[in-house]
């Protein structure tokens, strides 16, 4: 199972999906990998990105969604050269989240010959991406490709993710005043300002939140627009600031918050909601129980990252965040453990097996 697992994982890993070029090579090469083995696999498109759905199993039976993305945040070249020391698989993607998606398409594979589950496998190819809306995994829900259960593949260390927190992404202007560079105390500096600005925000009371699985929200300071002259003081300055949210939030309080600080002109870009499931229900039950024979006792946990799994949720289908262990996911030495990996596919496997007699028990 490993050297199957490794090997699929590399190949995907050496796609460069930061771009939609490399997003469409590797959705073909998926699509031709699944019809090899007998699965039929339709392709449809968002924004020119790839949407991939495959199915196995009887359409009568209790149906659980596979879930998972393709492309990647930008990497060094390197990083597309997958590389393994001991257990770590190191690579862009491999752990957000190619190394999971690899499994998933194995799992789905060995699933073809049972009767008692249905599974769909749903693959985008935006999930990266800074849009709100014409996104993949919501085309797949509207589509009418759900199910009864939904697992997202994203890095969870073989936890099982029932929150995940909101986004709301903001541009904030700052205004100063010009001056020549050499002279900069005759100015006032926007990107200065604007930095003083972000640190007010960090300083504001919402940051200092907390909730059962989340010590606090996350603020980061994503992009500065300022400055058009080296030899000028810049008097305006834009900075984009990505916020995460905790579940029980209210994003327009928080929206509040940050208009409120004095000089800041505040613009909001796109939010999305958070994500949460009940750890009680029976399927939620039946993956901790999975995981527990194949790794270990798995806790619930939040997730910092926003979710697609809201795209399910929002129509009623529960959904969890769950994947295999590693670190360094958007970092420059990004690994998936392939010990976990080959304990993320029998999870998967025992789970889907389990389910019809948990279900009925």
């Amino acid at each position: 199972m490993s050297e199957e697992l490794v090997a699929l994982t590399s190949r995907l890993v050496a796609y460069e999906t930061s771009s939609p070029e490399g997003v469409l090579e590797a959705a073909g090469f998926i699509k031709g990998w699944l019809e090899a083995r007998g699965i039929e696999t339709s392709s449809d498109e968002v924004r020119g990105l790839p949407v991939l759905c495959a199915e196995v199993g009887p359409e009568n039976a209790p149906t659980v969604v596979l879930h998972g993305h393709i492309d990647v945040v930008p990497g060094q070249p390197g990083q597309f050269e997958p590389r393994v020391e001991g257990d770590r698989f190191y690579g862009r993607g491999a752990y957000d989240m190619k190394g999971g998606l690899a499994a998933m398409l194995l799992t789905t594979a060995a699933m073809r010959g049972q009767d008692k589950v249905r599974v769909r496998l749903g693959i985008v190819g935006d999930e990266e991406s800074e849009e709100e809306v014409e996104r993949g995994s919501d085309h797949l829900v509207d589509s009418g490709f759900l199910g009864d259960f939904a697992i997202t593949g994203e890095p969870t260390d073989l936890h099982i993710g029932v929150e995940a927190k909101g986004v709301l992404a903001l541009r904030v202007t700052v205004e100063g005043t010009a001056a020549h560079g050499a002279t900069p105390w005759l100015g006032e500096n926007a990107v200065l300002r604007a930095i003083d600005v972000f640190r007010s925000i960090e300083s504001l009371p919402f940051a200092r939140h907390s909730s059962e699985l989340f010590d606090r929200p996350s603020i980061n300071l994503g992009r500065i627009l300022g400055g058009d002259a080296l030899n000028k003081v810049p008097d305006r300055c834009a900075i984009d600031v990505d916020i995460r949210y905790l579940p029980d939030q209210d994003p327009a309080e928080l929206l509040e918050q940050v208009r409120g600080i004095p000089t800041a002109e505040v613009e909001q870009l796109f939010t999305r909601p958070p994500a949460v499931v009940d750890r009680d229900l029976p399927y939620v039950r039946a993956l901790c129980a999975a995981a527990a024979n194949h790794h270990g006792e798995p806790a619930s946990v939040g997730r910092d990252g926003a979710s697609d799994a809201v795209s399910f949720l929002r129509v009623g289908v529960p959904a969890v965040e769950f994947g295999p262990l590693g670190e360094g996911h958007h970092g420059p030495e990004e690994w998936v453990s392939i010990a976990s990996l080959r304990a993320y596919q029998q999870t998967l496997e025992a789970f889907l097996h389990s389910l019809p007699d948990r279900l009925n028990a």
